[in-house]
C-alpha cells in the first residue's frame, strides 16, 4: 500500500524559499517511502496507484518515477511495469563494499571539519535514535539513523561522495526495513557512540574505523537475511 502521509526528512532535497513543484514534491514523498522501506523490496509501483495516494497529476508522477529509476532506486521490468529492487547476495555484498569505502571516507573528512553546533546536533539526533530503539518505533528509528549519517556527510564538506552515497542508501533502505520488521530495533546495533567520541576529539582514524564497523553491522544483518 502506497502511503501518502510520509514527510520527507530534513537532510532530503530541499527548497528554501520558494513553491516547490509538483514534480518535485511527487519524488520527494515517493523517495522517502523508498528510502525508509514503505515500499519493500518487490513491491510493484503503479503510476495511477501514486496518482489516487498522492492526490497527484499523471505527468509528476511520471516525471518522479522517471527520476528515481535513473538513481537505481526503482526498476523498471518491461510492459510498464516499476518496482522497488530486490537486492541479490551480490547485490548486497558491492553495496557494502562501496558504503564501506565511501562513508568511512566522509567521516574522516568530517572529523577535522564538524563544528561544535554541529556535534551537538548529531548528539540530538543519536539521542532521538536511542529513544526511537526503546520504544520500538522502526519508522522513527531509520528516520533519525539516515538523519545522523547525513549529518555527517554534510560536516565532511565532500558533495560528491554524499551524493553518491545517498543514492545508495535508496537500494539499501527496504531492505534495511525488513530487517527491522523482522528482528526489532533491539537488535540493531550501532557505532555511533564511538562516532561522537572521534568526532569530539577530532580524530580521522577513529572516525573513519566506526564508521566502517557501523555500516559493515548493517551489512551483514541484511545479508543475513537474503
Amino acid at each position: 500500500m502506497i502511503r501518502s502521509d510520509i514527510q520527507t526528512p530534513p537532510a532530503s532535497i530541499q527548497t528554501t524559499g520558494t513553491r516547490i513543484p509538483a514534480h518535485q514534491h511527487v519524488y520527494q514523498q515517493l523517495r522517502s517511502q523508498i528510502l525508509f522501506g514503505d515500499l519493500a523490496p518487490g513491491q510493484p509501483v503503479t503510476i495511477q496507484g501514486l496518482i489516487t495516494a498522492l492526490g497527484a497529476g499523471m505527468t509528476p508522477v511520471r516525471e518522479a518515477l522517471r527520476r528515481l529509476i535513473a538513481e537505481g532506486a526503482l526498476v523498471h521490468q518491461g510492459n510498464r511495469r516499476v518496482s522497488v529492487p530486490v537486492l541479490s547476495p551480490e547485490g548486497v555484498e558491492e553495496l557494502g563494499f562501496m558504503r564501506k569505502a565511501l562513508e568511512a571516507e566522509l567521516a574522516r573528512r568530517a572529523a577535522t571539519r564538524m563544528t561544535k553546533d554541529a556535534l551537538t546536533a548529531l548528539k540530538q539526533i543519536d539521542d532521538a535514535l536511542n529513544d526511537a530503539i526503546l520504544r520500538g518505533d522502526i519508522g522513527d528509528y531509520l528516520t533519525q539513523n539516515y538523519l545522523f549519517h547525513c549529518k555527517i556527510y554534510h560536516s565532511a564538506d565532500a558533495p560528491i561522495m554524499a551524493e553518491t552515497v545517498d543514492r545508495l542508501w535508496l537500494r539499501f533502505g527496504p531492505s534495511l526495513r525488513v530487517v527491522c520488521g523482522r528482528f526489532g530495533t533491539s537488535n540493531l546495533p550501532d557505532k555511533h557512540a564511538d562516532l561522537l567520541d572521534a568526532f569530539r576529539v577530532k580524530d580521522p582514524d577513529a572516525a573513519a574505523q566506526a564508521m566502517a564497523e557501523d555500516v559493515s553491522q548493517g551489512i551483514r544483518q541484511i545479508q543475513a537475511s537474503v
